[in-house]
């Protein structure tokens, strides 16, 4: 039977979904479930919260008593000298006071932190990055975040912003997108992958995009860009090869300032690893410190999906990278 020093409750609140584990300390998963975190297009109740937490423990087949800790991961900004989170996602613009809601209806302690430190956890401990102590996980898909370990320890920041990765400056040509998402977002994120391609087609190009949206450009979407890009389609291309130079110039930056072992690459642009995993490596050492980029390893994630979870995971049973 399990003991109190095995077991932990992983919660990883997505601005879709949320998903919830039990995960023991050699990094078993016993019980999984998920909600959608935004039902009838608000957050998800604390109380349904703590309803599936209830649930996906007795799926495990242990009770509280079995469990050591509770980690939690927000998609977005959490303070822990305050106990707030700011997640526009979930709960609109102003910040909230989490920790209080969750530790008055958890009977375990509960460890709460951003999503991006739990993805960097997560392959520290079972992924890509196993073993190494100075790693980033940089998370590209419909945003920009990065989860930092320097000297195996979180990089939070004053208050718990280090990360916001999307706000590098790439390009000197202020755009007024710049102001609400950050210029490296605003250039190399899923969304700036179809815009990009929206606006090559606008231009005359021709492409089998305008066929795979329905005619309507507002609609396309990364996918279907990276599909058409396979398929040799000369937009999708261009597209994606701009798309890899914004990427490399934000990696490079990366590596030069942290010096990490691994950059490990997830979100949902980097499932299409076979268009951007060569491209970035060959890119990045054009524009990363020489020494810096020779050394560095730049992995796409193994744990896909599951990195938040089982860094939270992590974060319950040892706080951070033990």
């Amino acid at each position: 039977m399990p003991t109190t020093q095995d077991l932990s409750l992983a919660i990883d609140l997505g601005g879709t979904k949320a998903a919830f584990a039990v995960i023991d300390a050699g990094g078993s998963l016993r019980a999984r479930s998920k909600r959608v975190s935004r039902p009838r297009g608000k957050a998800i109740p604390f109380d349904d919260l703590a309803e599936a937490a209830r649930e996906v423990v007795w799926s495990a087949g242990v009770t509280w008593d079995d469990v050591r800790a509770a980690g939690v991961l927000v998609p977005g900004i959490y303070t822990p000298s305050t106990g707030k989170a700011w997640a526009p996602n979930l709960w609109g613009w102003e910040e909230i006071l989490l920790r209080p809601e969750l530790e008055s209806r958890f009977p375990v302690p509960v460890r709460i932190d951003s999503d991006r430190s739990g993805y960097v956890l997560g392959e520290q401990w079972l992924g890509a990055a196993r073993g190494c102590t100075d790693v980033v996980f940089l998370a590209v898909g419909t945003g920009i975040g990065a989860g930092i370990l320097s000297a195996g320890r979180l990089i939070r920041g004053s208050a718990g912003i280090a990360g916001a990765a999307g706000w590098f400056a790439v390009d000197p040509r202020w755009k007024q997108d710049y102001a609400h998402a950050g210029c490296w977002e605003a250039e190399a994120a899923g969304p700036a992958l179809a815009q990009r391609a929206a606006a090559m087609l606008s231009s005359g190009g021709e492409s089998v995009l305008p066929d795979m949206c329905g005619g309507l450009l507002s609609e396309l979407t990364a996918e279907m860009v990276t599909e058409a890009a396979r398929g040799g389609d000369f937009v999708a291309m261009k597209a994606v090869d701009e798309t890899v130079d914004y990427l490399c110039m934000g990696i490079a930056g990366l590596i030069s300032l942290l010096n990490p072992q691994v950059i490990v690459l997830g979100g949902g642009l980097m499932r299409a690893t076979d268009l951007f995993l060569d491209p970035i490596r060959r890119g990045v050492l054009r524009w990363a410190q020489p020494i810096a980029a020779k050394q560095a390893r730049i992995e796409v994630s193994q744990l896909g999906d599951d990195a938040g979870l089982f860094g939270a995971a992590r974060l319950a049973l040892h706080g951070e990278a033990p």
